[in-house]
């Protein structure tokens, strides 16, 4: 079965970042000015698998280009011999290895974006204030609510269905939750027009929408990710780091005259990702999936029974790794917009 085009990567684009793959990182050089101990661990390679009985120590009085949570969870990594080292030859050595994957362009990209993302936060006034902090039974419907809670997998797999393998669907989000979320998107976008500034659209294939970590809303998606995303994630997505999401990147996405109208064939820069819609009223839209493939074969051709399109309910939410391909059938009436979570590791 041919395909609908090359698999494109669709990746955050402006924001920047950092690699997020799975391999073994090479050892760092020793570096002028780096504390002697480093190194003696020069030679020293990082463990694939966190080691998750280590705790790491505390970094947040560390002031830089980097969040505390980095070097937090890079130092579960570190070799065992490395692991009760003073402090500051593990922060120099995590440093080193830092700079090796995040070049100065980049870091300094992510300076710039940090300093809009403050500016924005300073000065923008949510028309719904409630949607900034947490608010599960407002947010989520009680059937998800409680599945969650349960924790287990029989209760998390009651509220799926699996289509095909890996693609999981499942009600999600109250509708007085969507409609303040589209509200506040609506709010945000009249905004930056208003003070000309620019805003920073979602990724490197959608033209339209706004990343929902810029003007405040991080710390409460954050949550969302660890507390309602990673306990399923944990259960259908171990070997792709479900059980171990720290970051995330949130945003919106429309389509509809005017808008984007449809979405290429691509994989998404993300471990897992949820997809939910938001409304409005649309006809079409649908998302079409494609199966599984590494680097190397993402074009490959797709197989009959990998092939399934989801139509999309507002509040009913999609959730499958970054690596299956897919993409979006165009939105033939009407306005859709859709809450997007990358979710990773």
């Amino acid at each position: 079965m041919a395909l609908e085009g090359p698999a494109e990567r669709r990746d955050e684009g402006q924001q920047g970042g950092m690699a997020n793959g799975n391999g073994v990182a090479p050892p760092p050089s020793r570096m002028a000015g780096r504390p002697l101990g480093a190194a003696a661990y020069s030679d020293r390679r990082l463990r694939l698998n966190p080691n998750t009985e280590h705790k790491p120590q505390d970094y947040t009085d560390v002031r830089g280009e980097y969040a505390p949570a980095v070097y937090s969870a890079l130092e579960r990594h570190l070799p065992p011999s490395l692991l009760e080292a003073d402090r500051d030859v593990k922060l120099h050595f995590m440093r080193d290895i830092l700079a090796r994957y995040w070049p100065h362009g980049e870091r300094n990209k992510v300076h710039r974006h940090k300093e809009y993302r403050q500016k924005i936060v300073h000065l923008y006034k949510p028309l719904h204030q409630e949607l900034y902090s947490m608010h599960p039974s407002a947010f989520f419907l009680p059937t998800f609510l409680e599945a969650v809670r349960t924790n287990t997998e029989e209760s998390i797999a009651s509220i799926m269905t699996e289509p095909i393998p890996g693609v999981f669907s499942f009600a999600m989000l109250q509708p007085n939750f969507c409609d303040m979320l589209l509200e506040e998107v609506e709010n945000f976008e009249k905004w930056v027009h208003a003070m000309k500034f620019k805003i920073m659209r979602p990724n490197t294939m959608n033209k339209y929408g706004a990343v929902l970590d810029d003007f405040g809303l991080e710390a409460m998606l954050n949550q969302f990710m660890e507390e309602f995303i990673a306990p399923i994630s944990k259960v259908f997505y171990p070997e792709v780091g479900g059980g171990t999401l720290d970051s995330h990147h949130a945003f919106v996405v429309e389509y509809g005259k005017d808008r984007d109208v449809e979405l290429g064939f691509h994989v998404d820069d993300s471990e897992v990702t949820l997809n939910v819609c938001l409304g409005k009223q649309f006809s079409g839209g649908e998302l079409y999936f494609r199966g599984i493939r590494c680097e190397n074969h993402v074009n490959s051709e797709t197989q009959h029974e990998e092939m399934y399109d989801y139509s999309h309910v507002p509040g009913r939410a999609v959730l499958h790794r970054g690596r299956h391909r897919h993409g979006a059938r165009p939105t033939s009436s009407g306005l859709r917009m859709n809450l997007l979570l990358w979710c990773r590791s």
